[in-house]
């Protein structure tokens, strides 16, 4: 009798070496893959919550993702307080554009896939590494992509091999294909990245401290809210406020609700006040 047999344990879960917790599971439950499960014969994006707008900055001391609370289902609110950034590891994070259903999956399994690795081999993948693996998982989903259930994530992380005199923020996109993009100073996904594109342009500079970099997530959030329905902004009523995660060399820390609520009441607040003194111009 085999050691698989007296163990009770299927041969693929002992006899493997490997170090990818992806590459297991398509041996072992290629079913369990979000890219192996058969698909729609017809386009059903519309009918499948969406996740919009995450947008990402590199600052002094590393980098910062910040994602607003809403997803939509064509012309509807589906979720007014979906969180859609995530700690990938302990110094890493990821947003997630595109269909949330399997957006949160996808995230929960690369999250796996890190840990693995580092249980396996003893030492945490380098940024680079992560960012590769994360691009072969969104490749293994492009025929969903082709029906409408795209998932476009953004992933950042503080590279503990950065060369001395660089900056150790760094950020990545990605297209439908696993297409892999390293972005320089900030960068943002889903369907208000262009307006939040052209609010970091104005607000973001080389070697920003940690408070400003973060109310320059927080403004770009907003800016998108203002121009594009299918972003949510603060709302103060239901004390919802943009999810922000900073990525340092002591690891990956959410920012609490307060701290978030406190830059996003100052923005409402100034925005307010600007209104008003143009109002009183013109009567």
């Amino acid at each position: 009798m085999s050691s698989a047999g007296r163990s009770g344990f299927p041969p693929a879960y002992l006899d493997r070496v490997g170090s990818s917790f992806t590459d297991f599971l398509a041996s072992s439950a290629p079913d369990l893959l979000p890219g192996r499960r058969p698909l729609p014969q017809l386009p059903v994006g519309d009918i499948a919550p969406h996740g919009t707008t995450i947008v990402a900055v590199t600052y002094e001391g590393g980098v910062l993702m910040g994602g607003d609370r809403r997803a939509t289902m064509g012309n509807l609110i589906s979720s007014r307080d979906i969180e859609k950034v995530y700690p990938a590891d302990s110094y890493s994070v990821i947003g997630i554009a595109g269909a949330a259903g399997i957006a949160i999956e996808m995230v929960k399994l690369y999250q796996v896939e890190l840990e693995h690795y580092e249980k396996i081999e003893g030492l945490t993948m380098s940024l680079d590494g992560k960012a590769n693996r994360l691009a072969q998982m969104i490749r293994g989903n492009l025929g969903a992509a082709l029906q409408g259930l795209a998932v476009v994530p953004l992933f950042a992380g503080f590279d503990l091999d950065a060369a001395a005199g660089t900056a150790p923020g760094r950020i990545f996109s990605y297209d439908v294909t696993g297409g892999n993009y390293e972005e320089r100073g900030y960068a943002a996904v889903g369907s208000g990245s262009l307006f939040a594109k052209n609010s970091l342009k104005k607000t973001w500079r080389s070697g920003l401290p940690a408070d400003a970099a973060t109310r320059t997530v927080v403004e770009a959030l907003y800016d998108a809210a203002d121009d594009d329905s299918a972003t949510g902004g603060p709302d103060p009523v239901r004390r919802l406020y943009p999810i922000v995660y900073r990525v340092d060399a002591e690891g990956a820390v959410r920012l609490t609700d307060a701290e978030v609520a406190a830059i996003a009441d100052t923005i409402i607040s100034e925005r307010a006040d600007a209104d008003r003194q143009n109002m009183n111009r013109e009567a």
